[in-house]
């Protein structure tokens, strides 16, 4: 998380994020947020039994919608009064004003309901009410310990004229300041087409970073980087279409051939490197592989006591082909039901076998072993990976070559490209990223990337 000392630690407060990822968005800015939130939730989840059970723990307060009801009058008169009185309260509002959840890392059109919220609290009030945009950036939003996601807080929105302009012109002063709002949002977050493009940037990012050790690692850098390299994408797709898409497809398959060979940076090393990196990493896979082995008869319980509602799990959610916007709140909503029915299955046949002894022992390592068992999978994933780069550094220089050489077409052909962007971008940044994209390969002034990064900085 990024930003934690904007948030006011205490006082009236509305939290606005942009929604990607269903449940999963409320839960994780609920868990990440150091001030207890209470979230505005549509209608219709209060109905189903479990998530509506959840909505009404966390103190949820409904919202009606008109696509839950369509041609139906709509009043959200009460939904606003309980708000407006939890924020005197000086409580902390979750609302996500896109009004809807949707798959792609994209901004949809803000509702007016953020805004109108913090004008009527504000006129109810007479006090300060601080309205912060937090941007959600997920990699990987439907898959479980791979997933990861950024949660980037921004500077309050400047409120004081719209609170103004709400006195004489209520509906103007709720649009002026949903557009401040959706421009805030805009800043923390990251707006790909799609999530293949998304996928494609980070691999840009991370050959970046990879290339250039000192550049910067936190989450708001790295947005920043993105943000411009997407100008700078969009200008060049519009350029030039089918160059862009040749180079997009070369990138993409230099990082599964990386992957493939089990490397874990995203350039592989030169022969005098790989020789003087294989001992230690030889002496580092061994202590590795021996602790494995160590950990393996606990690893196998709790992957075996897992397995049926792992299986369980995994087939549910294929049969019902969920959207991706909600692949991990049917994963998380799937895994409550299997869960719970398998354990209890399980302690049956335990105690049916040793009884109240080894029931006992069941229950007490059941979470134990499961966490040790994720921990000891990933471990092993990565030390098979690990194991293949050794072996593709010791087998000589082949692969090595192949790959050295595709990094030079990328290299060339980004050069050419940045040579088609004009030097006066529309937003004044498009230009000088072409500099941030050619951290795909340290440009060392002679070459022509070197030139083309120079003409246009």
């Amino acid at each position: 998380m990024v930003g934690r000392e904007r948030l006011p630690a205490r006082g009236p407060l509305i939290v606005a994020a942009n929604h990607q990822n269903a449940l999963v968005d409320p839960l994780l800015l609920m868990a990440a947020i150091p001030r207890r939130l209470v979230p505005l939730a549509k209608a219709p989840l209060f109905r189903l039994p479990v998530i509506g059970a959840l909505a009404r723990w966390a103190g949820a307060i409904p919202v009606e919608r008109p696509q839950d009801a369509p041609g139906q009058p709509i009043d959200n008169d009460a939904m606003f009064a309980q708000a407006v009185a939890r924020l005197r309260q000086d409580e902390a509002i979750l609302i996500f004003p896109e009004g809807v959840s949707q798959p792609d890392p994209k901004l949809m059109p803000l509702r007016t309901g953020a805004a109108r919220l913090l004008l009527q609290a504000k006129a109810a009030t007479g006090g300060p009410v601080t309205l912060v945009p937090v941007g959600l950036v997920y990699h990987e939003p439907g898959a479980f310990r791979l997933g990861r996601a950024w949660v980037l807080i921004g500077e309050p929105v400047p409120t004081a004229d719209c609170v103004l302009l709400h006195a004489r012109e209520p509906e103007a002063a709720a649009r002026q300041l949903t557009e401040r709002l959706a421009q805030a949002l805009r800043a923390r977050i990251i707006e790909a087409e799609d999530r293949d493009t998304l996928r494609l940037l980070t691999i840009l990012e991370a050959m970046g970073r990879a290339e250039a050790p000192g550049s910067a690692e936190d989450a708001a850098a790295r947005t920043a980087w993105m943000q411009r390299t997407l100008a700078a994408y969009r200008a060049l797709h519009h350029l030039a279409p089918a160059r862009v898409a040749r180079f997009r497809e070369e990138v993409e398959r230099h990082a599964k051939d990386l992957e493939l060979a089990g490397l874990t940076g995203l350039e592989p090393p030169g022969p005098a490197t790989a020789r003087r990196a294989w001992p230690p990493a030889l002496r580092e896979a061994l202590r590795e592989g021996t602790s494995l082995l160590l950990g393996l008869p606990l690893a196998a319980w709790g992957i075996a006591s897992h397995a049926l509602p792992y299986q369980a799990t995994r087939l549910a959610v294929g049969a019902l082909r969920p959207a991706p916007d909600v692949e991990a709140t049917t994963k998380v909503l799937a895994g409550l039901l299997f869960y719970p029915l398998a354990w209890i299955a399980e302690g049956w046949v335990a105690w049916r076998l040793g009884g109240g002894g080894l029931l006992a022992l069941f229950l007490v390592a059941l979470l134990p072993a499961g966490f040790f068992a994720l921990s000891w999978r990933e471990r092993m994933r990565r030390l098979s990976r690990e194991a293949r780069g050794l072996l593709a550094f010791l087998a000589g220089g082949s692969l090595r070559r192949r790959l050295k050489a595709r990094r030079g077409r990328i290299l060339q052909e980004l050069a050419e490209l940045a040579q088609l962007l004009p030097e006066a971008a529309p937003d004044g940044e498009v230009a000088e990223t072409v500099i941030g994209l050619a951290l795909l390969g340290r440009v060392e002034g002679g070459g022509p990337t070197g030139q083309a990064a120079a003409r246009i900085s």
